[in-house]
């Protein structure tokens, strides 16, 4: 009986320990916001490797919470704003945060 008592008492605190530490974080994601983000990441760089102005393997993508974050250098200016407007036509892309840089010319 004593046992049936601890093993309670220790299952609650696991519980409210647990609420707690995700209380606490606002940072964190479901398992299926993660997965909603991980899939809009690939639909994007589906869609940059579908793109013949940009060059999307020089492109890295992340998203959080449907925000894509691009970065990377490419060689043209012109693939910075393609690449951004790719992005941001793609389904569940809530916005773009563009950090693609120009790659400087070796000598200058």
């Amino acid at each position: 009986m004593k046992t049936h008592r601890y093993a309670a008492a220790a299952l609650v605190i696991v519980l409210l320990t647990a609420f707690v530490a995700h209380a606490e974080d606002p940072m964190k994601r479901s398992t299926g916001e993660y997965l909603d983000d991980k899939a809009v990441t690939a639909k994007v760089k589906a869609a940059l490797l579908k793109d013949p102005d940009v060059k999307a393997l020089q492109v890295h993508v992340e998203t959080y919470n449907g925000v894509v974050q691009l970065s990377g250098f490419v060689d043209k200016p012109e693939q910075i704003s393609r690449a951004a407007e790719v992005a941001k036509g793609v389904e569940g892309v809530k916005s773009v945060k563009n950090d693609l840089n120009l790659r400087s010319k070796p000598g200058k």
